[in-house]
């Protein structure tokens, strides 16, 4: 019965209007099944909000790091599920607060901020605690090395984004000064020859022409709702936190997630490179064509009188 005589959530919705479109293959496969049977119990039975489902996963990530400060491998089994759940959570406050309309600015910082301290509280519990278990100094390093990457990772994401926004703000910016008129989508401008459409200008010609292969995997990939960046900081976190606890093998396990990692992170650079390319060659197209774009009238002018 729905909370409050409200409509009830059905799974069906809670897929359709919660899951990304595309999302890491750990959160696919290992988290989403889960989470959304806890949002359609949790928004339909009570009453809790985003933020306390947030504080809440919190409260489990610390929990896990202080599973792993302890020796001996049940108390690395014990830290791995905690982690596990403590992310589990993690996802579900963000589909309640899409599902429900009531996310808001200060509920998706905190979620950020806690993601990073847990990061750093488990890397730091898991290493420290493997440390005082076998007295290896290399698990020191190794904490370092966890919270760098994880630190690189984010980073990384945020500058890729912010430069592609770049290209495509310049783009735009050379087509409304070709044209004079503010840069149209879907179809070219019958004022300057030659001119596309802001969404018509391909920036990944280079990267399909080198890895056509890509495509057919990357379509398959979609077509599952897994993204190509198959080991990103989700993978590399699950990893380090779950697989090596549960592995006993934390440190070889962290070592290889955090090779592929920077494997992945080196791919985007090199797709980030070839974009860059493209972008060169479309803006000195678009320009090129200022010529032929001499009769159409500049953006807040007049037509002269004869």
């Amino acid at each position: 019965m729905a909370l409050f005589g409200m409509p009830a959530f059905t799974l069906e919705e809670v897929r359709s209007r919660t899951y990304k479109p595309r999302d890491a293959w750990w959160t696919v496969f290992l988290v989403d099944p889960l989470a959304g049977r806890l949002v359609v119990v949790l928004a339909n039975r009570t009453s809790v909000t985003p933020n306390q489902v947030t504080w809440g996963a919190f409260a489990l990530g610390l929990g896990s790091a202080a599973c792993f400060l302890m020796a001996g491998w049940e108390w690395l089994l014990a830290g791995a599920v905690l982690y596990h759940l403590s992310f589990v959570l993690d996802c579900v406050d963000g589909k309640i607060a899409r599902l429900k309309g009531t996310g808001t600015v200060m509920g998706g910082w905190l979620d950020y901020v806690f993601d990073r301290i847990r990061v750093l509280a488990c890397a730091l519990a898991l290493t420290w605690g493997r440390f005082e278990a076998t007295g290896e100094e290399s698990y020191l390093l190794l904490g370092v090395l966890i919270v760098f990457l994880d630190m690189l990772r984010y980073v990384d994401a945020l500058q890729v984004a912010k430069v592609r926004r770049q290209m495509r703000r310049r783009l735009i910016e050379a087509i409304e000064e070709v044209t004079g008129v503010p840069a149209a989508t879907g179809a070219e401008h019958p004022a300057a020859d030659g001119v596309p459409s802001a969404d018509a200008v391909d920036l990944q010609q280079n990267f399909r022409a080198r890895f056509a292969w890509y495509i057919r995997v990357r379509d398959w990939l979609r077509d599952h709702r897994v993204r190509a960046h198959l080991v990103s900081g989700i993978e590399f976190q699950m990893a380090v936190f779950v697989v090596g606890p549960l592995t006993g093998a934390v440190a070889p396990v962290t070592l290889g997630a955090a090779a592929l990692l920077l494997v992945f992170e080196a791919a985007i650079m090199f797709k980030l490179w070839l974009s860059s390319r493209d972008f060169t060659r479309e803006l000195a197209r678009i320009r090129s064509a200022a010529p032929r774009a001499g009769s159409a009238p500049s953006r807040g002018g007049h037509a002269s009188c004869m």
